[in-house]
């Protein structure tokens, strides 16, 4: 391996793709804040918005007619709202904006096939999924925002996610390296799988909740935003309390880093943000289930989710590589 070349191909690779990722959370913090203020049809059409480039400021830019026009198209409802529309329209532009980081982060992957070739591959990875992700945008415009759709949509975001920190961790191995996992707990492998597979049902048991928030909304309005939890099915009321059961699952996590391997160990201040993840994920349902559904807590629920997904991702990476390597080098 040519370290004169890897050493500052890394070095630029890894400030890149942490820039890119973060960016990906804002998108997604960005997409949530859409959907909760109801702009997510504030341009009814793709890749244009109201048949333009650069939506209109104001209806009276557009033909008298544009309703009908859209009314044929499948969107009765269609009515120009300048705030919702630009709204949408700025959400776009920064999902175009992060296409390219993550372009750039692919171009700057490139040179790091040297240290390991898992790095071009994911970062190409992940820009292919965008343009899935950009075809997957076009598809819930034109599905007049079906609940199914948007959750592929955002469940395509994860996802992509996932392949970047897959690229920055393999980036990043030697350092995970210098953190070995002797000591840790014997019970933590099993705690670990333990605690994924409660997340997971949890982000599913969410998933069902927000399209059944689509389906009430849609049925009695925004302005009865703090009477959709009465209206909500048995799997609200599980999903609820099952957060519980994911406190406790991740937190017990922590607790087996902590004895074992102290805070100091990259792997124990990785739990110690996820444990955090989880709480802010609990407070804001919390709030969103007793105070009404505000509108502004819920993309912070949908961010909190994501991040947990992120850091537990990270951590079950560490774990098995430091586990493995860790493996290797008694057996060498």
């Amino acid at each position: 391996m040519n370290h004169a070349l890897s050493t500052p191909a890394l070095r630029r690779y890894r400030r890149m793709a942490l820039i890119t990722i973060a960016a990906v959370y804002f998108l997604i913090l960005v997409g949530a804040t859409v959907r909760a203020s109801g702009a997510g049809m504030g341009c009814p059409d793709w890749p244009t918005c109201f048949g333009r480039w650069i939506p209109p400021l104001h209806e009276s830019q557009l033909p008298a007619d544009y309703q009908e026009i859209y009314a044929d198209l499948g969107y009765a409802e269609t009515r120009f709202n300048a705030v919702k529309t630009w709204t949408e329209y700025l959400n776009r532009l920064t999902g175009v904006a992060i296409g390219l980081l993550i372009l750039l982060t692919a171009i700057c992957a490139w040179p790091c096939r040297h240290f390991d070739r898992w790095i071009p591959r994911a970062s190409l990875g992940a820009f292919i999924m965008v343009g899935i992700q950009g075809w997957l945008g076009a598809r819930v415009v034109g599905s007049n925002l079906q609940p199914g759709m948007i959750t592929i949509h955002m469940l395509m975001a994860l996802a992509i996610v996932g392949v970047l920190l897959f690229a920055f961790f393999r980036a990043n191995r030697e350092r995970m390296n210098r953190h070995p996992m002797d000591g840790v707990d014997r019970r933590f492998a099993l705690w670990l799988y333990v605690a994924i597979a409660c997340t997971l049902l949890q982000v599913t048991l969410g998933t069902q909740v927000r399209e059944m928030t689509d389906f009430i909304s849609r049925a009695q309005g925004e302005a009865m935003r703090s009477s959709w939890i009465q209206a909500m099915p048995w799997f609200f009321y599980v999903h609820r309390s099952f957060s519980a059961l994911v406190l406790f699952a991740n937190g017990w996590l922590l607790y087996l880093l902590l004895r074992s391997i102290g805070l100091r160990h990259l792997l124990t201040r990785l739990a110690t943000a996820m444990l955090a993840a989880v709480v802010l994920a609990i407070l804001s349902g919390a709030t969103l289930g007793h105070l009404g559904m505000p509108a502004f807590i819920q993309p912070a629920h949908l961010l909190a989710a994501s991040l947990l997904f992120g850091l537990q991702f990270l951590i079950w990476m560490g774990y098995r590589r430091g586990t493995v390597h860790g493996r290797d080098g008694h057996q060498a």
